[in-house]
C-alpha cells in the first residue's frame, strides 16, 4: 500500500497566503533571488573528516579495499566488482564529472567513502546528496555526521533552496539516516525506476534554506568534542 496523498491543507503555510490576479492562491515572491553557483570543485574540512574531489589514481585502490563489507552494495547503482582494475575503471568513467560532483570522504588521510552532488538545478536552487558509499570504518561515526553536514553547509551557504535526499524505498538504513539528519519525508515515487535488473520504488525527502539555520545549530553543537567520552560515545544525541 502506498502513502496516502496529504491533503491540500494538511500542513501549516509556510508564509501568509497570497492570491493572484484572479484571486487563486499562489507561493511567495521570490523577488532578488538569483541562481546559485555550481558547487566548487574544492576541500571541505571539518574536525573528524575531510572531502577531496576524487582522485581516481589515488583513491581508487584504498577504496576498493575499504568498501569490503557485500551487503553495503545492495542498494547502489553499480558494483559490486570483482578487482580493483574493474573499479577503477568504474570510477572514470562515472566519479570525474560536473553532475554528479564526486568527492571521496577522507578520515586521517585514508580514503574511507564517497559521497556526491547531483541532479544540480541552480536554476531553481535546487541539489541532491546521493552516491553515498560509506565503508563499515566510517558508518555510524562522528566522522560520518560530518562529512552530510559539511555537504548541506557548503550547499546552503553557496544559495540553494533545496537540498534533496532519496533512495530506494525498501532500503531502511538510508531512510533511518536521512530522519536522523533531518530530512523531511516527502513520500514515494512508486515505480520510479531500474536499477540491476529490477524495479525501484523511490523515497524522496529534503531540507529547504529556511529550515537550515536551526539543524546547523543541533548539528554544531552534536559534532563538539565535549558531546563525546573519552571512548567517542556520543553525550547527548542528534536532536534534529
Amino acid at each position: 500500500m502506498s502513502d496516502p496523498e496529504p491533503q491540500a491543507d494538511s500542513q501549516p503555510d509556510r508564509a501568509i497566503r497570497r492570491l493572484d490576479e484572479f484571486e487563486q492562491p499562489v507561493g511567495p515572491p521570490l523577488d532578488g533571488w538569483v541562481p546559485p553557483p555550481q558547487p566548487p570543485r574544492s576541500q571541505m574540512a571539518g574536525r573528524y573528516v575531510q572531502l577531496v574531489p576524487v582522485d581516481v589514481e589515488a583513491h581508487a585502490a584504498p577504496l576498493f579495499v575499504a568498501f569490503d563489507e557485500p551487503k553495503d552494495w545492495s542498494y547502489l547503482w553499480q558494483g559490486p566488482f570483482d578487482d580493483v582494475e574493474s573499479y577503477t575503471t568504474w570510477m572514470r568513467a562515472a566519479c570525474t564529472g560536473d553532475d554528479p560532483l564526486v568527492h571521496t570522504i577522507m578520515v586521517d588521510g585514508s580514503p574511507v567513502g564517497l559521497a556526491s552532488y547531483l541532479r544540480i538545478d541552480a536554476n531553481v536552487g535546487s541539489i541532491e546528496v546521493g552516491g553515498l558509499h560509506f565503508s563499515p570504518a566510517l558508518q555510524r561515526t562522528p566522522a560520518s555526521t560530518e562529512a552530510m553536514f559539511l555537504m548541506m553547509e557548503r550547499a546552503f551557504q553557496l544559495g540553494y533552496r533545496r537540498y534533496e535526499w532519496k533512495c530506494d524505498a525498501l532500503n531502511a538504513p538510508s531512510r533511518a539516516a536521512a530522519a536522523r539528519l533531518g530530512f523531511t519525508y516527502e513520500g514515494i515515487f512508486r515505480q520510479a525506476t531500474i536499477y540491476k535488473q529490477r524495479s525501484r520504488d523511490t523515497a524522496w525527502f529534503s531540507i529547504i534554506d529556511s529550515e537550515w539555520p536551526s539543524l546547523r545549530a543541533e548539528f554544531t553543537r552534536w559534532l563538539d568534542p565535549a558531546n563525546f567520552d573519552t571512548d567517542g560515545s556520543q553525550r547527548t544525541p542528534l536532536n534534529t
